[in-house]
């Protein structure tokens, strides 16, 4: 594979196809820990690091295991115990290093294990006959845009709360505004390059 290709591959998954703002998957997580913007950094950080780990594995397990014993239909929940275990590893990881994040992210660490945004990069993977090169780009770039997009958000929120807003559209309301501007700017994008949905 050519460094043009991986360049191609690497903007595309950050950017064009960005898992929130094009797919909106990870919705939950993005407007419930984008208060503030040590949350919202621990929070992508734990999900880049989820999203392409499982990739990855996930990668292994499809073509290594389910593929040659004819047992293709099993990989949403092999690829869930996979997330899980990661989403375990984390926590325990986070709980016992980093104390003040851990209760910052507070339910929403668990809830990397039900994101879509995880189940989905790995099943987009694997069910596009990516070669291992490709899953490891699509799925790191992929979760970089994650995280790249949760970050943003909790900048403009952070700016938000000071911002002479009507007390009707505070909190998630403005949320979703801001979230349907920023997904906007990236569809706009995507269009004037002319790249396919």
């Amino acid at each position: 594979m050519s460094i043009d290709n991986m360049i191609l591959i690497a903007f595309n998954a950050f950017l064009i196809q960005n898992i929130i703002l094009t797919k909106f998957l990870g919705i939950c997580s993005f407007l419930g820990v984008s208060k503030n913007k040590s949350s919202a950094l621990g929070m992508g950080l734990a999900v880049t690091f989820v999203i392409t780990v499982s990739a990855v594995v996930s990668y292994f397990i499809y073509e290594f295991i389910l593929i040659p014993y004819n047992i293709e239909y099993m990989r949403t929940i092999i690829f869930i115990l996979v997330i899980a275990c990661l989403v375990q590893l984390v926590e325990m990881v986070v709980k016992k290093y980093f104390k003040s994040l851990y209760s910052l992210l507070g339910i929403y660490l668990p809830l990397v294990t039900t994101n879509c945004a995880v189940l989905g990069v790995a099943i987009l993977v694997t069910g596009k006959s990516y070669t291992f090169t490709q899953t490891l780009l699509i799925s790191f770039f992929t979760a970089l845009g994650y995280l790249a997009s949760i970050f943003v958000f909790s900048s403009i929120r952070v700016k938000l709360e000071d911002s002479p807003i009507p007390e009707f559209l505070k909190g998630i309301p403005v949320g979703l505004f801001t979230a349907a501007i920023m997904s906007m700017i990236v569809l706009g994008l995507k269009t004037s390059l002319m790249v396919p949905i």
